[in-house]
Parts: C-alpha cells; structure tokens; sequence
C-alpha cells in the first residue's frame, strides 16, 4: 500500500448547510448534533478498522471531530482531527493528531478571518516550528469542507470547488456522477454519486462518495484508490 493512502482516507473520511436551526421533524447535520461510524473495508471485503465523525453545535459555531483507526500488515494509523467553524462553516481552528506506523505529529492551525491569514504551529515533536499564510474569504479546512459540501447539497447546489487547508493547501472539485442504488449493510440505498478530485503537493487523487437522498446529506459509502486496490468506508447503522 501507498504510504500517502492512509493519510488521504483520514483526510477525505475522512471524503465525505445553514438551513434554519432546529427544523422538526429533520435528523442529522445540521438539523441536530450527529454521530457517524464507519467500517473501513479492504475491496475484497477485509476489515481494516473504523472512522468516526461528529458534529456538536456550540453556540455561534460548529465543532468536528473525525477520528481513524486502520491497520495492514506492517503499517498502523490512529489519527484525529478537531475542527472549528462559525455558523457559516468558516475554519475558526484546526487541531491534527498523527501516528502513521508510529510516526507521530500534532499541529495547530488557527484562521484570522477577518485579517486574512492563518498560523499553522507544530505542537509535537517540539521545534517543529510555525508558518503564516494568506487566506481568501471564509477559508476552509478539509474537515469543515466536508460538511460545507454536505449544506450544499442539501440546498440542491453543488459546492463550489476551493482551497482547503489540511497542514497544506489543496484543491478541492466535485462532479456529480448520476444516481446509484448500492447495497449499504442488508438494505439498498438510493444515493447520488460524486467524485472528489483533490489536487496539492503531495496528493493528486480521486474519491468517491455516495450520499443519501435524506436532508443531511448523509455520506453512506466513500471509495478511496489505494496502489493495490480500493479502501471502502461504509456506514454502520
């Protein structure tokens, strides 16, 4: 496996809405807080471990949490991400915690909005030094990306493509593929399929992602290309 597969699972699970606050009747982001696991399977239908994602609503804003645990033979990750944003899902703070096959890491990167520049901060290993970057207009970080592309989506809009920041910059662009029934668990499941096309330094990939036709948008099935094959994150209900 490609040592850079891991990383854009985490980042996409990673791949993958200001409607008014509550609406009745209505489940999931961003109607209420939402918990979501996901088994992530080898194509030939190996477990290889789980994902979590969360979404709290905390006052005039958002926070995410997305957490991955994988392992193949020879290599591990245990990652988790925490994410924050305002009501309009504009990155407050981004917190990222790695172990890539023991290799650790956790940085900081903060987003000053209104003067148009982040910080990004090594925490560990110490002296990992900190850098300072322009930002356009409610900038994003891959995590917040992900749930902007799910309020778009529920308001029957495709999300603009953009840059999001996960340590680097990159380019995110969506295609709507059509719609697709896949079996999810023992039931099908109507869902619209996307391609996710992430272009920066060090990754140039695409996923796909399979959402439900419910009012969240909820991501049921994400496929990530992988040298040997394709990793599947499928929802557990």
């Amino acid at each position: 496996m490609n040592p850079r597969t891991p990383s854009r699972l985490a980042a996409l699970a990673a791949a993958l809405i200001v409607p008014a606050w509550p609406a009745a009747g209505q489940s999931g982001f961003p109607f209420q807080d939402e918990s979501l696991r996901y088994g992530i399977n080898w194509q030939s239908g190996l477990s290889l471990g789980e994902a979590a994602m969360t979404a709290h609503h905390a006052g005039n804003g958002w926070v995410f949490t997305v957490s991955v645990s994988a392992a193949v033979p020879g290599f591990t990750l245990n990652d988790s991400y925490h994410a924050v944003t305002d009501n309009g899902l504009c990155s407050q703070e981004l917190n990222r915690t790695m172990d890539h096959g023991g290799k650790s890491g956790t940085e900081r990167t903060t987003f000053d909005q209104a003067a148009g520049s982040a910080k990004r901060v090594t925490l560990f290993p110490a002296g990992g030094g900190e850098s300072t970057f322009s930002i356009l207009s409610c900038a994003r970080d891959a995590v917040a990306y992900v749930y902007y592309a799910r309020e778009e989506l529920g308001q029957g809009r495709m999300p603009q493509s953009q840059q999001v920041y996960f340590g680097s910059a990159y380019t995110v662009h969506l295609t709507y593929v059509g719609e697709e029934t896949l079996r999810v668990g023992d039931k099908p499941a109507v869902t619209d399929h996307l391609t996710v096309s992430l272009k920066g330094p060090k990754s140039d990939c695409a996923v796909e992602v399979f959402y439900a036709r419910d009012a969240a948008r909820t991501p049921l099935v994400i496929r990530i290309p992988a040298q040997l094959g394709t990793l599947s994150l499928e929802l557990a209900r």
